[in-house]
């Protein structure tokens, strides 16, 4: 299964959404292959983080861009892949090769319109080929229940055709700054949190296919821990 997760406007939080999902997807004993295809390299920064500080298992990223699209067909298990409009060549090519398409899209109306320009660079890369699945949430929701600038992006995003509203949302929180500074997931920072329980309600609905018993896992030093037998 080849995900690509990307949209036009910068900012998005793109990067951590696909080193989270990566480990994740680890946790549930599946081979992962990620690839960072932004410039900026911030997934390729941050699983530098993780290896220099010994945390396992460690997420492989791979940057080249040559013969791309093989490449991505080649892994076995799940393909994660990080690519923004800074490099638009390298977008495209990872749009054609995608099973499905994950947008995240910030609560913002400059996001919600990047996010409609966006749906024509995918359906350009596409071409004459397969549309791949297309699935958008809200990213970076609000957390206070006064604001409604996330129902609103929402409306938005549902109101778009040929794209899947996924039900489930990741808030503005702390902890995933942190995943990304400190090298770790958001469910081995904290065992019991809202961002873990989201995060994981998030990842299960992505891959509904996986066995899940609800139980929190967590990859400390190699060894994998029940984190939070409250959501068993």
């Amino acid at each position: 299964m080849i995900t690509v997760v990307a949209n036009l406007k910068g900012g998005s939080g793109k990067s951590t959404v696909v080193f989270n999902l990566g480990l994740w997807l680890q946790t549930r004993g599946q081979p992962v292959a990620a690839y960072d295809l932004d410039p900026q390299q911030t997934l390729s920064d941050v699983a530098e983080v993780r290896r220099e500080e010994g945390y396992a298992p460690p997420l492989q990223v791979y940057t080249g861009q040559m013969g791309m699209m093989d490449q991505l067909r080649i892994h076995p298990g799940q393909v994660l892949v990080d690519v923004g409009a800074a490099n638009m060549d390298a977008m495209k090519q990872a749009l054609a090769a995608a099973d499905r398409i994950v947008i995240p899209v910030p609560p913002s109306q400059p996001d919600v319109w990047a996010t409609q320009r966006f749906l024509h660079i995918v359906q350009e890369a596409v071409a004459d080929g397969p549309m791949p699945q297309l699935l958008t949430f809200v990213n970076r929701a609000d957390t206070h229940h006064a604001v409604r600038e996330s129902d609103e992006t929402e409306q938005a995003l549902d109101a778009m055709p040929g794209v899947t509203l996924l039900p489930h949302r990741l808030h503005s929180r702390t902890i995933y700054r942190r995943s990304l500074s400190e090298g770790q997931a958001v469910f081995e920072l904290s065992g019991r949190s809202k961002a873990v329980e989201e995060f994981i309600t998030f990842a299960e609905y992505l891959y509904p296919e996986l066995p899940q018993n609800r139980k929190r896992e967590n990859l400390k030093q190699g060894k994998v821990n029940e984190i939070d037998t409250a959501y068993s």
